[in-house]
């Protein structure tokens, strides 16, 4: 608790430097990123069991498995080189590099993007433990390559880059933001929105007809994050994988009051002023939003579809079977398998989005169930 009062003074500086209010971008940001404070700079176990969240590829390896057939696909296509951005405890990189180097097509280069000096330790160790031998080909970045040709990964990355909340009024748009209430606690207060954020909602408005009251998140940095690759990709794809709908099925009238949630010590919830710094807070991703983007900087749609169909066009079930010789470790596969492929479990809320330039489709992961279509 003593690291979570650490980070409420530094926001609550913060906030008083700004006039006593700030918005609800700048308060995720420093809740997940304020150097030392933040959820994903500090010290805690966040991934996993142990931890206060489980990502697919900690539920099997079998979801890495998969996957490396696309990026074989991909790098064959542009360059044997892999991004992975924000590779959490670096299961995925573990995994994903014994998938590749079994299937012979290992890359050059395994970069991995991380802003975290935690979590990039971190990663070293499990992957120094676990493939030592393939430790000379990873590398770690700061920050994005002026050019870059082969995959880049993002798995479960844009949910966790901060967003605007905004509350559609009749004809005017107001922004929920931050202060320190009387109470001694975060408290919401609204403003007129402005700028960027106000056009944006307004063409969001428009779009899906939202009732007065509608309250939901806008996202301006992860279609700007989408839009960057577009002068940086000389040749390959972004693979995009996380949870989201296209635009008219994110912002439907049922969906009042938005989709931030948090989660700390494997419990969900809806408040993201609960000790700052100790539980992750993120808001499902507006898919249109990121095509449109992508188009806009000259990357083109390559796939989009669940993470249920993508996985079985990837060969999810193949590998499954392959373990039908060892009954413990094959009922164990087939409980992570329903997880990752399950339509009430991450099958549909997942999607998977490839972006490219210089690629031929469809990839393997997008021949059956492609819908583009409704984006």
């Amino acid at each position: 608790m003593t690291h979570s009062a650490a980070l409420q003074a530094e926001i609550r500086r913060r906030i008083a430097a700004a006039g006593g209010w700030i918005s609800f971008a700048d308060f995720m940001e420093l809740a997940l990123y304020a150097p030392g404070l933040g959820y994903y700079t500090a010290g805690a176990q966040k991934f996993g069991a142990a931890g206060d969240f489980v990502t697919a590829p900690e539920w099997t390896p079998l979801f890495a498995r998969a996957l490396a057939r696309q990026a074989v696909e991909i790098m064959a296509m542009s360059a044997p080189h892999i991004l992975e951005a924000g590779a959490g405890s670096g299961r995925l990189a573990v995994d994903l590099l014994r998938a590749l180097e079994d299937a012979g097509a290992l890359p050059e280069r395994y970069d991995i993007l991380e802003l975290s000096p935690e979590l990039a330790a971190r990663q070293r160790q499990t992957l120094a433990r676990e493939v030592p031998r393939l430790l000379v080909r990873v590398h770690w970045l700061k920050r994005l390559p002026e050019r870059f040709s082969g995959l880049v990964l993002a798995n479960e990355v844009l949910d966790a880059m901060p967003v605007h909340v905004v509350q559609w009024q009749d004809e005017t748009i107001l922004e929920r933001g931050v202060t320190w209430g009387e109470n001694a606690k975060f408290q919401w207060r609204t403003r007129p929105a402005t700028g960027r954020l106000r056009a944006e909602a307004e063409r969001i408005g428009r779009e899906c007809r939202l009732p007065p009251g509608y309250v939901s998140e806008i996202s301006l940095l992860a279609p700007a994050w989408t839009a960057t690759w577009g002068e940086r990709l000389a040749a390959g794809c972004l693979l995009l994988i996380d949870y989201g709908f296209p635009r008219h099925e994110l912002y439907h009238p049922d969906r009042d009051g938005g989709t931030l949630m948090c989660h700390h010590r494997q419990r969900a919830h809806t408040d993201p002023f609960y000790f700052p710094g100790l539980q992750d807070i993120s808001a499902h991703v507006d898919f249109t939003a990121l095509i449109a983007a992508a188009h806009l900087a000259g990357l083109s749609l390559s796939g989009y579809a669940d993470q249920a169909r993508f996985l079985l066009n990837c060969g999810l079930l193949d590998d499954l079977a392959a373990l039908a010789a060892d009954a413990s470790a094959y009922i164990k596969s087939a409980s992570a398998v329903q997880k990752l492929v399950g339509p009430h479990e991450m099958g549909e809320l997942f999607k998977v989005m490839a972006l490219g330039k210089e690629i031929k489709t469809p990839l393997i992961g997008f021949t059956r169930g492609d819908r583009g279509h409704v984006l």
